[in-house]
């Protein structure tokens, strides 16, 4: 066998040397991009699994208490939107509201409505600006406003003074006020509207009827419609498009608030005329939690029974 000469050898190495390159890079590449659809493959799925909204009445009490860490462990159950209850002295949770809208965006979260109890037709002008500063996109009016409103303590029970016609020509008024300032305004159920008054009118009919659907739309929450024994099918087909939200809770044997898929209501046959009902969004949100079930925990199980429904 000839001998190598010292070029030829020097071309050898050479060529090896930039072969042995290429496949690097190459597999460099290759791992580079596998990296990359890993990455965006579980980003994908931290997105797929952030869906559905919480009222954030149901954890109130931690609310006051640490509002950010709390804010927190909504984001990390899973939900996506948030509704305030939580409006004092111009501040959301003790929060500017931009500040407030500022740490929500932080957590990847979505200011969609807000519980406003105290609005007067006096209040409402400034109430709705700091509304919509913190992002919010529906202003809701969660009990009959001004003084109306009256619960009963020793039985349990709500009911309003002044009449549905006094109700529905605040919350005309509210509505136009709500509309300038660029929100829409909801009105929001308990199971008194749909029972009739001294004066025989059922006040969820008189305020559907009347109210300028321009101003005036409604959130329904689905327990005590099902409290009052009506049926949220029938308001939809008499209804369609006014029900820009609803509240899912679910009711336990006795009667009582439960995470959703732990009692009796049938959301599924519910969910299946959502686009006759008009709803953008729907909320979890549970007043009390009993049997030592914590409300941060209520909130868990909620958001997985909301799976099994098929809620998205």
């Amino acid at each position: 066998m000839k001998k190598l000469n010292t070029n030829m050898l020097s071309k050898i190495i050479v060529m090896t040397l930039l072969l042995v390159g290429s496949i690097s890079c190459k597999e460099t590449a290759k791992d580079s991009s596998e990296k990359e659809v890993i990455a965006e493959e579980n980003t994908k799925e931290s997105s797929d699994s952030r869906f559905g909204g919480l009222a954030l009445y149901t954890v109130r009490d931690a609310m006051g208490k640490d509002a950010k860490t709390t804010l927190k462990s909504v984001a990390e159950a899973g939900y996506q939107n948030i509704e305030a209850a939580g409006y004092a002295d111009g501040k959301y949770y003790n929060m500017a509201p931009k500040d407030f809208k500022a740490f929500l965006i932080e957590l990847n979260l979505n200011p969609v409505s807000t519980h406003q109890s105290a609005v007067t037709l006096d209040n409402a002008d400034v109430m709705m600006a700091d509304a919509k500063t913190a992002g919010f996109e529906y202003f809701v009016v969660p009990i009959p406003p001004m003084g109306l409103f009256k619960y009963d303590q020793a039985t349990s029970s709500m009911s309003m003074t002044g009449g549905a016609k006094n109700l529905a020509e605040i919350l005309d008024t509210l509505g136009e006020k709500a509309h300038a300032a660029g929100l829409q305004l909801l009105y929001h159920n308990h199971d008194f509207e749909f029972k009739k008054d001294a004066d025989g009118i059922v006040p969820i009919d008189y305020l559907l009827e009347n109210c300028n659907p321009e101003w005036v739309n409604f959130q329904m929450d689905l327990f005590w419609v099902t409290k009052a024994e009506a049926d949220p099918l029938a308001y939809f087909e008499k209804y369609p498009g006014r029900f820009k939200m609803w509240h899912v809770k679910d009711m336990d044997e006795q009667g009582r608030f439960a995470p959703v898929g732990q009692g009796t209501i049938d959301f599924n046959k519910i969910l299946t005329q959502k686009e006759k009902s008009g709803m953008k969004y729907y909320l979890v949100e549970q007043d009390m939690t009993f049997d030592s079930l914590q409300p941060l925990d209520a909130i868990k199980i909620s958001h997985e029974g909301l799976k099994k429904f098929g809620f998205e």
